[in-house]
């Protein structure tokens, strides 16, 4: 009787020792199946040790990264150079704030020049503003002021630069955490603003005399053009409901009226949109071959929206929150975005990567 005991207890001893070491390799398997090694053998780490990147922009080889902190990021032939800004007014750092929009001029080959978005306080409040910099002696300095008294906030500041087809410089401008502007057209927030490279307003703008090309959003960081002239933005929902729009000019884009899934006479509901249930929180944005490619932040991922199929999917996922990304000869760049205090940095977080757009269908 005491050796059918002992056998059945040496037995359970063997299963525990078992199931431990499936469930260590499990946890092995599992770790090998982050996307540095998931079988995106092909996905390349650009640049590590960044401070809270915002924005993606290249000239031939060089990459010029905004860190929210205030410093511009140069990386050319592997080598990592952190660059000063010098802004005319002092920068504001708080949640969703600081140096973020980024584009270099049309002729930055030879003017250096490039256009900014940043957040600041002073005593009447807190603001954003478009201003140009000029890079001299490897330090970045403000040299003109385009727009300035944008209603700002610790939260919901928009941020994204563009120079369109059509040679306009568009800014997107969250609702600063008051939902009712984004209503108001004669107020800047909660709109896609456009502009003519000098800062002044286009005479085909569709409202009289003002920078406000659609409104009606809540927190817009993303836009991209197709070929066709095509325009499409990212904005962040309430929670949840996170939208891709089709920007049309004029239109009225419907926050805080109607979000997600909603619709009402006179207001744009969008393309897609994540529903009551789930969250992107969706920032910068590119499109190839159809196909739109947009950084998530709280998705922690890279996720591609079919526009013909009207069906989407993560790409890139496994690396944390994701702020930006570029294609550019058939090529992804995106941004990890673990340090600006919602993430979990990993060991020489930031980082930009590089992968081909054919490793990832």
């Amino acid at each position: 009787m005491i050796k059918k005991i002992l056998g059945i207890y040496m037995m359970l001893i063997l299963l525990l020792v078992g199931c431990s070491s499936n469930e260590q390799q499990n946890s092995i398997d599992n770790e090998q199946n982050t996307p540095d090694k998931q079988g995106n053998e092909e996905l390349e780490v650009i640049a590590g040790d960044l401070n809270v990147p915002w924005s993606i922009e290249k000239h031939d080889n060089t990459f010029y990264l905004t860190e929210r902190p205030g410093t511009i990021v140069k990386i050319e032939n592997g080598e990592v150079e952190r660059q000063n800004v010098e802004l005319e007014k002092e920068l504001s750092t708080g949640s969703e704030d600081g140096l973020m929009g980024f584009v270099l001029a049309p002729d930055f080959q030879e003017s250096n020049l490039a256009y900014a978005y940043y957040t600041y306080e002073d005593s009447s409040g807190q603001f954003n503003r478009v201003a140009t910099l000029r890079l001299e002696d490897n330090v970045w300095r403000e040299e003109s002021l385009l727009l300035d008294k944008i209603p700002g906030n610790s939260w919901h500041d928009g941020g994204r630069l563009k120079i369109g087809p059509d040679e306009k410089l568009y800014v997107t401008v969250g609702d600063a955490y008051e939902r009712s502007i984004s209503q108001e057209p004669a107020t800047l927030a909660g709109k896609i603003l456009r502009m003519n490279l000098d800062g002044s307003i286009p005479s085909d703008n569709p409202f009289p005399n003002s920078y406000v090309y659609s409104y009606g959003h809540r927190n817009p960081q993303g836009i991209t053009w197709l070929p066709d002239g095509t325009l499409y933005a990212s904005e962040h929902g309430n929670d949840a409901n996170d939208e891709i729009n089709r920007i049309e000019a004029g239109q009225n884009y419907g926050w805080p009226i109607i979000e997600g899934h909603e619709e009402q006479d006179g207001m744009v509901p969008p393309l897609f949109t994540s529903g009551d249930e789930s969250t992107w929180a969706p920032s910068g944005m590119d499109n190839n071959n159809g196909k739109l490619y947009v950084a998530a932040l709280r998705g922690s991922a890279v996720l591609e929206f079919d526009l013909e199929t009207g069906e989407y999917r993560e790409v890139i996922n496994g690396l944390g929150r994701i702020r930006d990304v570029r294609i550019e000869d058939n090529d992804l760049y995106f941004i990890s975005n673990n340090r600006d205090g919602r993430g979990a940095p990993q060991e020489n977080d930031d980082r930009l990567y590089r992968i081909s757009l054919s490793e990832l269908d």
